[in-house]
């Protein structure tokens, strides 16, 4: 498909503007305080000065532009070509240390993705530097526990304990490749799961660990021929860095904050280094026949979620909306929080969280359908050519068919 196809309609909708969602209305007036003075943003995303409402129309006309030459003259004009060159000297006069050679210098790699095989087929996530490693793991650790039941103490325990030992492996292990000094692959290998899943108790192991964030948005895709796209996407922050380029409109992410600072290890800020990410959509082929791809947004719950939908879809037979929809946990820190809990949504049953409570989890109740818990979605393509897809109500999401 041509690129200026691709681009047609988000340079329509930023030339006629787009309706403001609940949730960009209740972020922007959460961080108003923290944005409002970071360069270009307000001229962008706060008209007349104060957050958009709910429901109001928003124009990106400097966007719009942007994307417009993009298709015009290629997608590589970004790094290499006039765009580049503006993007350079826009981020100069904002005391940025990205420079045009920096832009020059990027190039995207095509990466083969992490497959691990379990019973209902072989299910799919991304290399590192993302942590689609731990979301395999997860899966893996889980199967071995040989669950027979859906939502009871023995699904949930087994999933919040397969994520902490995953969650080990990867902030150990998981940064940029070329810094890393394991093959991910080592860590789906049969005979370490294994060993892995052994350490999984009845009781809780003591937590935490540190705990990464993000701001995503997850997005999937299947054609009447059944070709698949899990895709996703985000600038780290709410807003990313806020600073917004007067010259082009471009939002600048601040992916960078995932590096560390100090120590050793593939995540330490190093030159030409890659940092660790959040994001990793996920990909399942089934044996019968069926695609599934699924993913949230979400960051340190992004796994856990994926894991959620995922067991209950695929090992359980939930119906897939079901799956979305049910009670969610989320282990660790939430996004702006420093609370490291096991974090229940309300709607499970009381028995359950006392009998999690019994078990040394340290729980912590949110209310139903918080999005806290991420926005997940999911599509499945059956063999006969049906599909059905599934949106999260806790989002602004939705499930169309063109």
């Amino acid at each position: 498909m041509p690129l200026a196809r691709l681009l047609e309609d988000a340079i329509w909708h930023g030339e006629n503007g787009f309706a403001v969602t609940a949730s960009q209305h209740l972020l922007t007036a959460q961080k108003f305080s923290e944005l409002r003075e970071v360069p270009g943003f307000a001229d962008h995303f706060l008209p007349g000065g104060a957050p958009p409402k709910e429901g109001s129309v928003l124009k990106l006309p400097a966007l719009a532009r942007t994307l417009r030459g993009l298709a015009a003259d290629g997608l590589d004009d970004f790094y290499r070509g006039e765009l580049a060159r503006s993007i350079a000297a826009d981020l100069a006069r904002l005391g940025s240390p990205v420079t045009a050679g920096d832009l020059a210098r990027h190039r995207a790699e095509r990466r083969k993705p992490l497959a691990l095989r379990l019973r209902p087929g072989t299910a799919f996530n991304h290399p590192p530097p993302t942590q689609g490693l731990a979301s395999l793991m997860i899966l893996g650790l889980f199967e071995r526990l040989n669950v027979r039941e859906a939502e009871g103490f023995d699904h949930i325990h087994g999933l919040v304990e397969a994520t902490k030992q995953a969650f080990l492996i990867r902030d150990e292990f998981v940064g940029d490749p070329a810094a890393m000094s394991r093959d991910p692959e080592d860590f789906l290998q049969g005979s370490f799961l294994d060993g892995l899943a052994g350490r999984i108790r009845p009781d809780a192991l003591p937590w935490p660990a540190p705990a990464a964030a993000g701001d995503t948005v997850w997005t999937g895709a299947i054609d009447s021929e059944g070709r698949a796209a899990s895709f996703i996407q985000s600038v780290y922050f709410e807003f990313g860095s806020g600073m917004v380029l007067p010259g082009t409109g471009i939002q600048w992410q601040n992916r960078g904050s995932s590096f560390r600072l100090s120590g050793r290890g593939p995540t330490v800020l190093a030159p030409g280094r890659k940092p660790f990410h959040t994001l990793n959509p996920a990909l399942t082929r089934f044996d019968d026949g069926r695609t599934m791809v699924y993913g949230t947004m979400g960051g340190e719950g992004q796994p856990q979620t994926q894991a959620a939908v995922f067991s209950r879809y695929a090992y359980f037979g939930q119906p897939l909306q079901q799956a979305v929809t049910a009670p969610r946990w989320l282990l660790g820190r939430t996004w702006g929080e420093s609370s490291v809990t096991l974090k229940l949504e309300s709607r499970f049953d009381p028995a359950l969280v006392d009998r999690l409570r019994a078990a040394g989890h340290d729980v912590e109740m949110l209310p139903a359908y918080t999005s806290v818990m991420g926005h997940a979605g999911a599509i499945v393509h059956h063999p006969d050519g049906t599909m059905e897809g599934a949106t999260d109500p806790r989002s602004d999401g939705a499930v169309a068919s063109f």
